[in-house]
């Protein structure tokens, strides 16, 4: 399928892999124009590359419309880092009255990769769909940085994890402050696993 971007075609590419020991599926989205390269989020030279606010609308609607397409329904969205800070916006407005994520619970793991480079002006424009109106980017059309995007996602978020021993203070102090939020505070990968299936039911049996 094709995704557009302020005006432009998008080739959307879904790939799948299996685990066989955990007999489990893996699905990729993939764009020669996106992600196609050696590196993630910075050249060889560490600059970020000036396509990343496009890169990460495309990878969230990517994963929104491969969800749609394979019919899944989503009790709980758990979205990892900045690249996925766009999609509880997405699923609480663009997608709200859709079958498959209107139940959906939503929750965001920040961690310590700030992008130091404010993505373009124009980003605003570019991921604005059906139902996400400009009250709700407010937040980012002066600057759209690593501390606004993060911000973003948390207000349409229904739960928050620092998913790292240390990440922008700023952001979890917004997060904790929010009323009705669930915050869960860094776990180890030894007790990770418990901690975060407990945040789950908890996040779920919210109303």
């Amino acid at each position: 399928m094709n995704l557009i971007i302020d005006d432009t075609d998008h080739p959307l590419i879904i790939k799948v892999a299996s685990i066989q020991s955990a007999r489990m599926q893996i699905y990729f989205i993939d764009n020669e124009d996106f992600f196609q390269r050696k590196h993630t989020v910075k050249d060889g030279e560490g600059c970020e590359f000036e396509d990343n606010d496009e890169r990460s609308i495309f990878y969230v609607r990517g994963v929104m419309e491969t969800v749609k397409k394979l019919r899944w329904v989503p009790d709980l969205i758990h979205c990892h880092g900045w690249m996925t800070a766009l999609a509880p916006l997405y699923i609480k407005k663009h997608y709200k009255d859709d079958p498959c994520f209107k139940n959906s619970k939503i929750v965001y793991s920040i961690y310590d990769d700030d992008f130091k480079k404010p993505f373009r002006d124009v980003f605003h424009h570019k991921l604005k769909l059906e139902g996400v109106k400009d009250t709700h980017l407010k937040s980012i059309k002066e600057k759209a940085d690593f501390e606004t995007l993060s911000k973003l996602a948390i207000d349409f978020s229904d739960g928050i994890i620092q998913g790292s021993p240390v990440v922008n203070a700023n952001v979890m102090e917004y997060a904790k402050a929010k009323e009705g939020m669930h915050c869960l505070c860094y776990h180890d990968k030894q007790c990770c696993v418990d901690a975060f299936n407990a945040f789950y039911d908890t996040v779920l049996a919210t109303k």
